[in-house]
């Protein structure tokens, strides 16, 4: 699901710089446009769901994965991707409105016509990244996150890195065939991908750990899973309510968390615009200027994993400043600019690393507040809001495409925000890392005492006893299935 969403998003930075800027007569700022009606409507529909989660207490519960649909799409379509019995469905569904909008972008002779359909697939693209993190969040432990979100950012940067190559593959062999250009080809094979996996997720996405159960699971696996959870997560049955917004506000972690989110995204804006350099200071070939940047999709996705992999083993503070030196040492590079092209190659792929920092990012702040369901929806759907609110309009003064590739006024604010970034999370990490050797408040109320991501002996006891059920339950299905064969 994550790479054929990010195949669908992404694909317009290829198919500008493959024709469609020439045969839509594009110019100026339209590139960053299409951007902004995207966006908005994502981030639209993200302020909804958080806002009906937040006055309708006990009718939904939301997760930490509540993300990506905060600020048109997101309000109403992750309210929806909340309910047990809607959740295993609403998704896949999504992704088949998606594949008929990438459809009609293949069909678009005006440049409003891409602005209205941009616009309606960040709508229905919304709930993908809060609802398949919400999912994740829902069935997985503290210990098991790290590296399910390091795969679901594989996927991400894969999905990227993919358009790339279809982009050139099509504009090779595929331009004029039918009548359509080699771009408009991009969207068709893209919408031909998704319907697929569109169908699939009928029969295999699971939902929610409440939704019904799938057919692949036996009655005793699906006890299992959620009894496991039970004991890992809190309760979190009343919801999002206005008490839960006054607690949250409250609490560092909160204000932490917002920041860093609003400084990583503007940080990291620039690391998808290597075509329009390519394209505006080289000779290259369409097809090369479509490849070349998939590389650093490649460094991205390996980045991902690995980050998410060594998180739970070696200190996360000085994997997370490891992450941020690349990040840093890359945009020092990009402000200086009168460098041999080799060096700018290497700024592009050497910033690659740093695509550990959002699952590990993520992963923190469903580990440190895993104990709160309620608390941690909270405070990843507000980062997605502030976040993407800043996303709409920032860039169109630090990264208009008029001034590309140089970008005098956006490289110089993005090494500002990425040493902010790392700065401000290596103090959150330090902040809560305290707070969980001190120990929860005597005097608080145990849900209080929970929010703060520590966990009580009695916890980590169950956590070892369901553990050990589960690898009994394998050795005996094993066996079972030895004896039958």
């Amino acid at each position: 699901m994550p790479f054929d969403q990010y195949l669908d998003q992404t694909n317009i930075t290829n198919a500008y710089v493959s024709g469609m800027k020439e045969d839509l007569n594009a110019g100026g700022n339209d590139l960053n446009y299409f951007n902004v009606a995207y966006y908005t409507a994502c981030t639209c529909d993200s302020l909804a769901r958080w806002d009906r989660a937040k006055w309708r207490a006990g009718a939904l519960e939301i997760d930490g994965g509540s993300l990506f649909a905060d600020v048109v799409g997101q309000w109403p379509l992750i309210a929806l991707q909340s309910k047990p019995r809607l959740a295993p469905y609403l998704l896949p569904t999504m992704e088949i409105i998606w594949a008929v909008l990438t459809f009609c972008q293949a069909r678009v002779t005006k440049v409003w016509h891409l602005y209205i359909i941009r616009a309606l697939l960040g709508f229905f693209s919304a709930p993908s990244f809060g609802g398949t993190h919400l999912v994740v969040g829902s069935w997985y432990k503290q210990e098991e996150l790290f590296k399910r979100a390091g795969v679901w950012f594989m996927g991400n940067s894969v999905g990227q890195m993919f358009s790339g190559y279809l982009q050139a593959a099509a504009y090779n062999n595929l331009s004029g065939v039918n009548g359509y250009s080699g771009w408009k080809w991009l969207f068709i094979i893209n919408g031909i991908i998704t319907l697929p996996i569109s169908f699939l997720g009928f029969a295999v996405f699971p939902g929610l750990i409440n939704s019904p159960k799938k057919w692949y699971f036996t009655e005793t696996e699906f006890s299992l899973a959620k009894s496991r959870l039970s004991y890992n997560q809190g309760s979190g049955d009343s919801g999002v309510t206005i008490k839960t917004v006054k607690n949250v506000v409250r609490k560092p972690m909160f204000w932490i968390c917002v920041a860093t989110y609003i400084c990583m995204i503007q940080a990291h804006y620039w690391e998808g615009y290597m075509v329009l350099w390519l394209k505006a200071d080289t000779n290259l070939s369409i097809s090369l200027i479509n490849i070349l940047p998939t590389f650093s999709y490649l460094i991205s996705a390996l980045s991902s994993w690995l980050g998410t992999t060594l998180a739970g083993k070696v200190s996360r503070p000085g994997l997370w400043t490891f992450q941020a030196s690349c990040s840093v040492f890359s945009l020092i590079l990009m402000n200086i600019w009168n460098i041999p092209n080799g060096l700018k190659f290497f700024a592009f792929y050497f910033t690659g690393i740093s695509a550990m920092a959002s699952p590990i990012f993520y992963s923190w702040i469903n580990s440190t507040m895993r104990d709160n369901p309620a608390e941690r929806a909270l405070i990843i759907s507000t980062c997605m809001t502030m976040g993407y609110c800043t996303y709409i309009w920032v860039p169109l003064f630090t990264f208009p495409t008029v001034e590309a590739p140089r970008f005098r006024h956006g490289y110089p604010p993005s090494l500002v925000f990425s040493v902010a970034e790392w700065g401000l999370t290596f103090f959150g990490m330090w902040y809560m890392g305290g707070k969980a050797l001190q120990g929860p408040d005597k005097g608080e109320p145990a849900s209080e005492q929970s929010s703060e991501g520590v966990r009580t002996p009695e916890v980590e006891q169950k956590d070892r006893e369901l553990d050990e059920l589960a690898s009994t339950q394998v050795i005996a299905k094993a066996h079972s299935t030895a004896v039958l064969s």
